[in-house]
């Protein structure tokens, strides 16, 4: 019976989000999501990553868009924050009614400086080549597999608090933010994978609890992010607003499923999931993107930077208690 209210008030959420929907959609209801039935389907499969795990709805929206549907990196990525706005809020309605443990003060000092790099990352993204674009995407996910790759089965020596936030913490959270925040400004998602690596690689963190904090750390950043656009940027084309639409009643149900999954199952047994799919973004960037010089510079450079993060990190022992 304790489960209950729980339930009710994610039904209610679902019920909202779709009589809102059919009433907008009416008459073309069924004509847009007919016409757009591929990115339906893509977010049917999307929406239970972003709910279950510590990639966003946008990190399967962006590369099948960009490399199947072939739309515009820019595109892609305000259609990833509009997404996620509606999916990533109904996954964290579920995790605060189920009582999930979150770090909301990892949230609250990571959202300083990520407001600020999402700002810096939406004025930026129509001046920085499509290319570069969807390889920052690419590595980004890379370093999230390598990762996952790196933890152990066992949740034998992870925590399941922070340490105590001194200055150095807050220094690191706030610059976790901003980094991750002109990331999510550039492809629409990316500081949830930033924090959930730090979490788990620097402070060991056990991953059940990461993975929730990542999960409201994207909404929060998705809500802001999309708000920007509309009210400080160029706003949103007709044709994102009609993906998103078509997009909309399969996320809201999706995302808390995969938040509801993620609390019954054991990592682990997402981690190899989510490990094939980068494989995959890895393999087609390197099949259809054309590595010029610039690309080829850039890919080494960005790469190196994030493993070598990595790499501290695992073996920095500040936070091992």
């Amino acid at each position: 019976m304790k489960k209950q209210p729980q339930v009710i008030v994610s039904f209610l959420f679902i019920a909202l989000v779709w009589a809102t929907w059919l009433l907008a959609t009416q008459p073309d209801t069924w004509a847009i999501v007919s016409s757009n039935w591929q990115v339906t389907l893509t977010m049917i499969f999307g929406s239970f990553i972003a709910g279950a795990t510590s990639e966003g709805g946008g990190a399967i929206a962006f590369p099948v868009f960009t490399k199947v549907l072939s739309i515009t990196p820019y595109d892609a990525k305000v259609f990833s924050l509009a997404i996620q706005s509606v999916g990533m809020l109904a996954a964290s309605l579920t995790i605060y009614m189920m009582r999930i443990q979150v770090l909301w003060r990892v949230i609250v000092w990571v959202s300083f400086g990520g407001v600020l790099g999402l700002y810096i990352g939406l004025l930026l993204a129509p001046a920085i080549p499509a290319s570069i674009i969807r390889m920052l995407f690419t590595l980004l996910a890379v370093s999230l597999a390598i990762t996952l790759a790196s933890l152990d089965k066992s949740s034998k020596g992870y925590h399941l608090s922070m340490p105590e936030l001194n200055g150095i913490e807050r220094v690191i959270l706030v610059s976790l933010g901003f980094v991750g925040g002109v990331i999510s400004g550039l492809v629409g998602s990316g500081i949830d994978m930033l924090c959930f690596s730090v979490l788990v690689l620097l402070f060991r963190i056990s991953e059940t609890i990461a993975t929730p904090t990542s999960v409201i750390l994207m909404a929060v950043h998705s809500i802001a992010g999309i708000v920007m656009q509309l009210f400080v940027f160029e706003g949103v084309s007709t044709q994102v607003i009609s993906y998103w639409l078509a997009a909309v009643p399969v996320v809201v149900i999706g995302a808390p499923m995969g938040a509801y999954f993620c609390s019954k199952l054991h990592f682990y047994q997402i981690r190899y999931v989510l490990i094939v799919l980068i494989s995959l973004e890895l393999i087609s960037s390197l099949w259809l993107l054309n590595f010029d010089k610039e690309l080829m510079i850039f890919s080494v450079l960005v790469f190196t930077l994030f493993l070598s993060a990595m790499v501290w990190m695992r073996k920095n022992k500040l936070y091992v208690r």
